[in-house]
């Protein structure tokens, strides 16, 4: 598991499960080339500041980790779907809000 400067993880099938097991992680399901993926960035950035200490915010590149997006069936990027205690709880399509993102990890918490 890798953890960025600003506290987003990337994450990979050899950490996935173990990275989402515990607690609440919002996962978003990117490529460098998506666009709306590139706008989402920033806004995953300051989501992930203001829950760090209650939930975990990550990343998985789909050009990648083909095997997890088929596993979760991505079909449109971005993806985010949080998980609570290793089960999907909930999946937004498209470019979200930070009050929308922050809204529904405390939903869960």
């Amino acid at each position: 598991m890798l953890r960025h400067e600003n506290s987003l993880v990337e994450l990979e099938e050899s950490n996935f499960d173990k990275s989402v097991e515990k607690g609440v992680t919002l996962v978003d399901f990117w490529a460098p080339w998506c666009r709306p993926c590139l706008m989402q960035a920033p806004i995953l950035e300051e989501v992930a500041q203001l829950v760090s200490e209650r939930a975990t915010v990550a990343k998985v590149n789909v050009d990648d980790e083909a095997g997890l997006a088929e596993r979760f069936a991505v079909q449109g990027i971005p993806t985010l779907i949080i998980f609570q205690d290793g089960k999907p709880v909930k999946r937004l399509v498209g470019v979200q809000s930070k009050q929308i993102l922050v809204e529904s990890i405390e939903t869960y918490l």
